[in-house]
């Protein structure tokens, strides 16, 4: 049984919520868009054309038209000459914003730059470029990711130069972890008059990878495990850090030093400085395993190795990582850090 609507939203919007929910045709509206998505072709280049540009009056337009009929039929019952002429040059005006309109979007080129991954919980901006071979500039051009029944869209404006380019930034907020195509989007203007709408829709086939949100406040990192072979007789007991670092001692060698940890205590106005403890990390090493999350949902245990990550990754330690099906060798460095949360995202 589904729940009713959350208490937090406004009165307005949990009306629409419960409506939609009894709403009969929208399981019906939800398959046809299912259906209709599926047959538009996946490609990350779209060069606009008549075959997928589509064009239809707006309330303004249709406005328009019933005003039109109006001054038409009270020029012909009462003889007006200028009556004539003033509804047959808003006429010929609305007939002109037309096809400019539909040659303002017909005749671009969109591409989508391939997305970067990002944490759950933050939008991710796809960047879109626009091109255009015309000699003249287009104005009013809108995208969004297409939404469905009255869900509202976040349109990012620009205009494209004559025979040039433009770069637009399309927000996008997944709802999970993992591996998500990029959604359907839509492209529109109504340049020059507002009174038609001509819009066109577009499947990516790119795919953006979603990385599991950080526990915060980021815990604790845990011990060091003894190296095989190693000379340690236990997990050696830290002060809430790996005990391959320890607090800087006047005389270390600057090599010693975590200068990550260094710049970003300098950046909050402390001056504490940590030493990497070379005997330490000869008998312990670091290892980042699921099963040492000690929490009792897996999403969470997942958040914890996502914090855990980014720590030692900061602290410029090696580190391994263990999850079902999974090992990764310790290692350090931004490719260690990336393929660690790709595993994490994916598992």
């Amino acid at each position: 049984m589904e729940s009713a609507a959350p208490l937090s939203l406004s009165p307005t919007a949990r009306w629409r919520s419960l409506a939609a929910r009894l709403n009969p045709f929208a399981p019906l509206r939800r398959r046809f868009q299912r259906w209709w998505q599926a047959r538009l072709p996946l490609s990350d280049t779209l060069a606009l054309t008549q075959r997928n540009v589509y064009i239809l009056p707006t309330g303004s337009g249709w406005m328009l038209a019933l005003t039109l009929i109006v001054l038409l039929v009270a020029s012909i019952n009462y003889q007006l000459n200028l009556g004539y002429l003033l509804t047959f040059l808003l006429a010929g005006s609305a007939v002109v914003g037309m096809h400019i309109c539909h040659a303002n979007l017909r005749g671009l080129t969109l591409h989508l730059k391939s997305p970067e991954p990002h944490f759950m919980g933050t939008s991710t901006a796809f960047d879109i470029q626009l091109s255009s071979e015309r000699k003249t500039p287009r104005y009013g051009i809108a995208l969004s990711v297409h939404g469905t029944g009255k869900e509202a869209h976040h349109w990012a404006w620009t205009d494209v130069p004559a025979q040039g380019q433009s770069n637009v930034q399309v927000a996008f907020k997944p709802p999970r972890r993992g591996l998500h195509r990029v959604p359907t989007l839509t492209a529109e203007t109504r340049f020059p008059l507002g009174t038609f709408r001509v819009w066109t829709y577009w499947r990516p086939a790119a795919q953006v990878l979603v990385y599991p949100a950080p526990e915060t406040p980021a815990p604790s990192l845990p011990p060091g495990e003894p190296r095989a072979g190693g000379t340690g007789n236990a997990q050696s007991q830290g002060i809430g850090e790996f005990d391959g670092v320890r607090a800087y001692r006047r005389g270390d060698p600057l090599k010693l030093v975590v200068w990550k940890k260094a710049a970003k205590s300098l950046g909050t106005g402390t001056d504490d400085l940590v030493s990497r403890d070379a005997q330490q990390a000869q008998r312990h090493e670091l290892w980042l395993d699921l099963a040492r999350a000690a929490l009792p949902d897996h999403e969470a245990r997942i958040s914890r190795l996502t914090a855990w990550v980014l720590q030692a990754d900061r602290l410029g330690l090696d580190y391994g990582l263990r999850l079902p099906g999974v090992e990764i060798a310790p290692d350090t460095g931004a490719a260690h850090r990336r393929n660690c949360l790709e595993a994490l995202a994916l598992c």
